[in-house]
């Protein structure tokens, strides 16, 4: 359970500083054991921070601007709780790297601008990715592993989300710079994605489409774009809901791929069996790849049982195997297998 609170000790400001607003501090610790051997390359045991849920620690606060308006913000680290360091890839030298922003919200919708998860990353305030039932987490399993395509999280970001119009809502998103903004326009990285997401009754299900110009690309003669559309469905049928996702990317000297995944979340034995498979084919042109066409199967499934509201033990087996371009590759997530036991805590 989440706890609000007058953040004395955190902000270091005084209580009439907080008297008009809310504020809420929460995160999540996750660190468990994984075990995984890619091809060609021997068996590893380590302790992992934040294999499925990154684990992190946030604020957020609103204000109620009266009218039905009000203004909040999201402040989101994250850190590896192995070594209490903020060395997780999307925290690594800043201070806030997971989110960090500012928003107004109304009848008229919801209006952030800052640092913040893209419409598809599975990540922060304004992800709509469906139809994969293990997610954006567990190792190769993920849906935003490394081979599909995926933009993470950008910087200088403005994101605007419709109010839901029975079940439909409408989202858009844009960054001047993924990473800085210290160049002239022109030779920024820009993100752009717009998306649809609905949720209604049984069904829950999101169209996403997403391009990155990648302008500053060094070494590079040709400018390379990406693009991406996602797709995903889900049923509730009670017990079980089954899903469907859809991937197809295309880059410029780069991948042009299509991805498909079945998978499932079962309610089982107190908690959740989440189980899927997907297939990806199409060209790989990079320069590292032995063949410009590749292919990538992965099958997966965790079960994740409550030991109460917070705290939640978790299991997780996948394998991964790659052919083509990409048969001789040597990382767990195109070729090898990965098991993982571990404890998440939420507050």
């Amino acid at each position: 359970m989440r706890k609000s609170l007058i953040a004395l000790a955190v902000m270091g400001a005084s209580t009439v500083a907080f008297a008009a607003s809310n504020v809420t501090l929460y995160g999540v610790i996750e660190e468990g054991v994984v075990v995984q051997k890619a091809k060609h390359k021997d068996t590893t045991v380590s302790l992992k921070s934040g294999f499925d849920q990154g684990s992190r620690w946030g604020l957020r606060g609103v204000e109620d601007l009266g009218n039905g308006y009000n203004v909040g913000f999201v402040l989101e680290e994250g850190f590896d709780a192995d070594t209490g360091a903020n060395t997780a890839s999307n925290s690594a030298g800043k201070v806030f790297g997971r989110e960090s922003q500012l928003y107004v919200q109304g009848g008229f919708g919801k209006l952030g601008f800052g640092r913040f998860g893209t419409l598809s990353s599975g990540a922060g305030s304004y992800q709509i990715v469906t139809g994969w039932a293990i997610g954006t987490g567990f190792g190769l399993s993920s849906w935003t592993s490394a081979i599909g395509t995926s933009f993470s999280r950008v910087d200088n970001g403005v994101a605007y989300q419709t109010p839901s119009f029975n079940g439909l809502q409408l989202s858009a998103m844009y960054s001047n710079g993924t990473k800085a903004d210290d160049e002239k326009w022109s030779k920024n990285n820009h993100y752009y994605g717009i998306g649809a997401k609905y949720e209604a009754n049984a069904i829950k299900s999101s169209l996403i489409f997403e391009a990155v110009d990648n302008k500053d690309t060094a070494g590079t003669e040709k400018k390379k774009t990406q693009y991406a559309i996602n797709f995903g469905f889900e049923y509730n049928l009670g017990t079980v809901t089954p899903m469907f996702a859809y991937q197809w990317a295309h880059q410029d000297e780069g991948k042009k791929t299509n991805m498909f995944g079945l998978s499932a979340k079962v309610a089982v034995g107190g908690g959740d069996a989440l189980v899927g498979a997907r297939y990806l084919f199409g060209d790989d042109d990079a320069p590292t790849a032995t063949d410009d066409k590749v292919r990538s199967w992965n099958i997966g499934a965790a079960y994740i049982y409550p030991l109460s509201k917070r705290t939640a033990l978790k299991a997780y087996a996948g394998y991964a195997d790659s052919s083509k371009g990409w048969k001789d590759t040597e990382n767990v997530v195109y070729n090898g297998y990965q098991l993982y036991l571990g404890m998440r805590h939420s507050f």
